[in-house]
C-alpha cells in the first residue's frame, strides 16, 4: 500500500474507533441520564401516555386524570378542588413539570418507581394496561376545609400536626391556586400559569412551608422552655427576677409591654397569660444567646424540614445581647415558619417528644396493595416531661382567661399562646397574627395547631393573634376531634 493510502485507510479507522467509543458512551454510560433527562421529551410523553395514580386524602382521591383529545399527551392531570389541596399536592403540568408530592411521588404516580417493579412484570404476562400508583396522606379533610375557610380571603398559613405520629392533619395556604389551569401544555396554559406567577400575593407561594415570619409572641413557650430546662426557674408559679421598667442591655431603651398589665416580677403562668415583654426579654437576656441557640435546635429550629416536601429553615441566630433580648419574645431576627411553629406546639403537648413531621402515610401499588407504609419517628426531646407539663399548664392557663380565650372548646382542655408580630422598616407595616395551640381530651391530645394571618384589609389595631388567628386554630382542633368521634 501506497503512503496516501495508508494514510486514508488509517484516518477511516479513527473514525470508525471515534464512533464505537461515542455509540458506546451514550449507550451505556449516559443511559440513564438521557432516558431521564428533562429536555427529553419522550420522558414527557410517557410520562402522560397512561392515567396517572392519585393522591388520596381519607380515603378518597384528590386528583384524577382527563382524557385529551390532541397532542402527544393522552393524559392530563386533574385536581378535585384544587386550591384547597395545592398546597399539600403541588402540580404536575405537560409543560412545566410538578411540585411537592406529585414531583417527589412522581414514580409511584406515574408506575415506574422500583418499588413497583413486580406489578409492572405481572402487567407483562397478564396484559393489563400500565397504571399509577396511589400515595395516600396523612391529611384530614374535615381539618383542611376548616383551616382554608377560616383563612378565607386573608393571606396565611394553617399547619395541623398529630403530636403523637408527627402525621401532618392540615396544611393550608392562602391565596392558593387551581393547579388544573395550566395542568396542558396550550398557550392558554402558559398564559394562567403567567398570570399566577405575577400575581402580587403570590399564590403559588406554600406560606405554611416556604415563608418564614417573625413568631412574635408565640415565641415565649420556646424562651420559657429554655428557663425550665436550664435551671433560670423552676416554679411557674413563684415570683420571677424582672423590674418594670426594665432597659435592653447595652442600651438605653426601655422595653414596652402592650398597655399597663402586671408584669412586675411576674410569675411565669402570669407572664404567659398576659404576654409580658419585660419578663421574657430579661429571661432571653439572663439565659443568653447560646443556650437560646441550643433550646431552639432542640424544637427543630436552623434546619430544614423534609415532610418530604421541603420547608425552609427557621432562624434563631448568633446576636448581640439586645438583640437576642428581643429575640426572646419573638421580635429580632429570628423568623420561623407556620409548620415549625406548630412543631413547637406538638412537642410540648407530647410531653417534650417532637415527632418527625410527615404527609405521606402509605405508597400503594396500582391494585391497592401496600409497597410502603411510614413508621413514626422521633427527631429530638425537646423539653423533658416534666418541664413540659409546666408549659402546658402556662399555655392552658392563656387559654382559660389570658390573651387566647377565643380557642376555647367546650368540654375540651385547650393549650395556647397568642402572638402579634411586628415587622417591616421599624414596624411600619401591618403585624402578622399569630396562635399556636393544642387540644387534649381523655384519650391524649390528638392535635396541635399554628396559625398565622397577613391581613392587610384590617385596621392596625383590630390585628391581634387571639382575635384573628385563635378561632381559626379552634375550628381546626374541633374539626379533628370531632372527625375521631
Amino acid at each position: 500500500m501506497n503512503k496516501p493510502l495508508r494514510r486514508v485507510a488509517i484516518f477511516c479507522g479513527l473514525l470508525m474507533l471515534a464512533l464505537l467509543i461515542r455509540d458506546n458512551w451514550l449507550q451505556y454510560v449516559r443511559a440513564d441520564e438521557l432516558t431521564s433527562h428533562k429536555y427529553n421529551r419522550r420522558v414527557e410523553i410517557e410520562r402522560y401516555a397512561h392515567e396517572r395514580g392519585d393522591i388520596i386524602v381519607d380515603g378518597k382521591a384528590i386528583t384524577g386524570s382527563a382524557e385529551t383529545e390532541d397532542g402527544d399527551f393522552r393524559y392530563k392531570r386533574v385536581w378535585k378542588d384544587g386550591p384547597l389541596w395545592a398546597p399539600v399536592t403541588g402540580y404536575s403540568s405537560q409543560a412545566f413539570d410538578s411540585s411537592q408530592l406529585e414531583n417527589l411521588e412522581d414514580g409511584i404516580l406515574t408506575g415506574n418507581d422500583d418499588q413497583l417493579f413486580f406489578d409492572r412484570t405481572l402487567s407483562m404476562f397478564t396484559g393489563e394496561k400500565k397504571r399509577g400508583g396511589n400515595v395516600v396522606t396523612t391529611l384530614n379533610g374535615d381539618a383542611q376545609k376548616a383551616a382554608f375557610k377560616g383563612l378565607g380571603e386573608k393571606k396565611g398559613a394553617v399547619v395541623a400536626l398529630d403530636p403523637k405520629s408527627g402525621a401532618i392533619l392540615a396544611l393550608a395556604s392562602t391565596p392558593s391556586y387551581d393547579p388544573s389551569v395550566f395542568a396542558g401544555n396550550s398557550l392558554k396554559d402558559s398564559d394562567n400559569r403567567q398570570k399566577l406567577l405575577k400575581d402580587e400575593d403570590k399564590p403559588m407561594l406554600n406560606r405554611a412551608l416556604r415563608e418564614t415570619y417573625p413568631p412574635g409572641s408565640t415565641f415565649k413557650v420556646v424562651t420559657a422552655a429554655a428557663a425550665l430546662e436550664n435551671g433560670l426557674y423552676d416554679d411557674i408559679d413563684a415570683k420571677t427576677d424582672s423590674p418594670l421598667p426594665w432597659t435592653l442591655p447595652q442600651s438605653t431603651t426601655q422595653l414596652q409591654n402592650e398597655g399597663n398589665i402586671p408584669c412586675e416580677n411576674a410569675t411565669l403562668r402570669e407572664a404567659l397569660r398576659v404576654s409580658c415583654n419585660t419578663v421574657f426579654g430579661k429571661m432571653s437576656d439572663d439565659l443568653g444567646n447560646k443556650k437560646m441557640i441550643e433550646q431552639t435546635d432542640k424544637f427543630g429550629f436552623n434546619k430544614e424540614v423534609f415532610t418530604p416536601v421541603r420547608a425552609d429553615a427557621s432562624i434563631y441566630p448568633e446576636d448581640n445581647r439586645p438583640q437576642n433580648a428581643m429575640a426572646g419574645i419573638g421580635q429580632a431576627s429570628n423568623r420561623t415558619t407556620p409548620l415549625q411553629m406548630a412543631m413547637v406546639a406538638s412537642a410540648i403537648a407530647n410531653d417534650g417528644k417532637l415527632m418527625q413531621p410527615y404527609m405521606v402515610a402509605e405508597r400503594q401499588a396500582p391494585n391497592l396493595d401496600p409497597v410502603y407504609t411510614h413508621e413514626p419517628e422521633e427527631l429530638s426531646r425537646a423539653l423533658s416531661g416534666e418541664n413540659a407539663q409546666k408549659v402546658q399548664q402556662m399555655m392552658e392557663t392563656v387559654v382559660k382567661d389570658g390573651t387566647g380565650t377565643n380557642a376555647r372548646i367546650p368540654g375540651v382542655t385547650v393549650g395556647g399562646k397568642t402572638g402579634t408580630a411586628q415587622h417591616g422598616l421599624n414596624n411600619s407595616e401591618k403585624p402578622y397574627a399569630w396562635f399556636i395551640s393544642y387540644a387534649k381530651t381523655d384519650s391524649g391530645s390528638p392535635v396541635a395547631v399554628a396559625v398565622v394571618v397577613e391581613d392587610g384589609n384590617a385596621n392596625r389595631d383590630d390585628i391581634s393573634g387571639g382575635g384573628l388567628a385563635a378561632p381559626i386554630a379552634r375550628d381546626v382542633m374541633k374539626a379533628v376531634i370531632d372527625s375521631k368521634k
